[in-house]
């Protein structure tokens, strides 16, 4: 039974990256503040997402480096063992999956953690595991981010199987591993496992992995993951999964496969009921939550990361709380703007990408060109013998779209995502000087076929 309402300014529920940056800026700037989090201060990106993995990344990526020696610098002997990144992801990124120093951080800044599940029952009200009754005097901010999709595969339930989460916690590489889904999470984890020993499947129900990104760069990885030893299947459908002893059974329509291990990586989804936004008039079997450009739901609510739909990434929730701690303390700030929201696949080659594919340009009736080039037409693409392409689409004047894949694609993706944001003319980008020899002189030799 919910017992006496404590007042507050503001509520935010979840304290993942945005949420905890805008629960933790509020309460600095002098509003009593209360963030409710069930799980951990920080969410998913420290914990089982962006840091860990990518921490797994490096260390495959320096068992492949290694493996590349004998071709073109003499003599290595590569020895794979998972122990040292366990042990950092355990005591380096996750201090054992323990948020105490987030935890303090947010206290000493003047916040109000209040642990458990929140959930909206009036209009600037939440209730914290049906018993604990939070007021909001200017409102609430939601930032319950996201969960792991688990499709509904006959026999799945009840079985060990992993998803991100179980992954990053693994102590040791499994002897064999079967990925459904070939999206970023899956192609991540495939390959460092792969590199660590693993005989890997990898099974995506698209026609090509990475299905939202273009499809060039689906087949390149696939190639790349087939040239390293993992078995491919795309346009698969996965009908049931049985799991006896120490082994899963992946059944498909045209045959099965056994592993060790099964990693479902088929996306992530938000409950919107769960929170309880049907309470200040959202509705509850929504994908997302619809904001406008200041970050409002509602009013008095805003909303912010995984639960408005604009990009399961850090970087937007990190962004779009930054807009909404400016309509909160009633500061100017620019209008929220999508158009240039970059996206990274951490694998070898690594795969960035901005703005509209060639797909979705053409779906929103835009006349647009392509190019397309090798990594390798760039010097340092040949010298590293790089996999990789730069893919640009464009409207009569602007790039609307790029993607890059190789060695740092990510990184190189940064000047193209500047392009996109800025609109800065095809002509303009094209008369730069490129720095020689780097991957970025992909780009200028890509330029020159549109």
């Amino acid at each position: 039974m919910a017992g006496e309402a404590e007042e507050f300014d503001v509520v935010v529920l979840g304290l993942g990256p945005g949420g905890e940056e805008v629960a933790g800026r509020l309460a600095e700037a002098g509003l009593a503040v209360a963030g409710v989090e069930a799980r951990l201060v920080g969410g998913e990106c420290p914990y089982w997402g962006c840091v860990p993995s990518k921490m797994m990344v490096r260390a495959a990526d320096l068992l492949a480096e290694g493996r590349r020696i004998p071709s073109m610098a003499g003599e290595a002997t590569v020895v794979p063992d998972w122990a040292p990144v366990a042990r950092r992801i355990r005591e380096e990124a996750t201090d054992n999956w323990d948020d105490k120093v987030a935890a303090d951080r947010f206290h000493d800044k003047g916040g109000t953690l209040v642990r458990g599940r929140g959930r909206i029952t009036a209009p600037g009200e939440v209730t914290v595991d049906g018993r604990r009754v939070l007021r909001a005097r200017r409102g609430i901010v939601v930032s319950t981010g996201s969960q792991p999709a688990v499709p509904a595969i006959a026999g799945l339930g009840g079985t060990p199987y992993w998803t991100n989460r179980e992954a990053i916690e693994a102590e040791r590489a499994p002897e064999s591993l079967v990925v459904i889904g070939g999206g970023t999470v899956g192609v991540e984890l495939a390959q460092v496992f792969r590199r660590f020993g693993a005989e890997v499947t990898v099974l995506e129900v698209a026609g090509h992995l990475l299905p939202p990104e273009e499809p060039e760069v689906g087949e390149l990885v696939a190639r790349i993951f087939s040239d390293e030893g993992m078995t491919v299947r795309t346009d698969t459908q996965v009908t049931r999964v049985d799991h006896h002893g120490a082994a899963f059974t992946v059944m498909t329509e045209d045959g099965s496969h056994r592993a060790e291990r099964l990693l479902v990586a088929t996306g992530r989804r938000s409950d919107l009921a769960a929170i309880g936004v049907g309470a200040v008039g959202l509705d509850e079997s929504a994908h997302a939550i619809e904001v406008d450009e200041r970050m409002r739901a509602a009013e008095g609510v805003w909303a912010l990361g995984d639960v408005t739909g604009k990009g399961a990434f850090t970087h937007v929730a990190m962004y779009q709380a930054r807009i909404a701690l400016a309509d909160i303390l009633g500061e100017r700030a620019p209008a929220a703007d999508y158009r240039a929201v970059p996206r990274v696949t951490f694998t070898d080659p690594e795969v960035g990408a901005v703005g509209l594919t060639e797909r979705q340009a053409r779906e929103r009736g835009i006349a647009v060109r392509t190019a397309v080039t090798s990594l390798s037409s760039s010097a340092r693409g040949w010298i590293h013998r790089a996999e990789g392409l730069v893919k640009l689409v464009a409207d009569d004047r602007f790039l609307v779209g790029a993607t890059v894949a190789g060695p740092a694609g990510g990184e190189v993706l940064g000047l193209l995502t500047l392009a996109v944001h800025a609109r800065v003319p095809i002509d303009g980008l094209a008369s730069m000087v490129y720095a020689y020899p780097t991957f970025h002189r992909a780009i200028e030799d890509t330029l020159r076929l549109l």
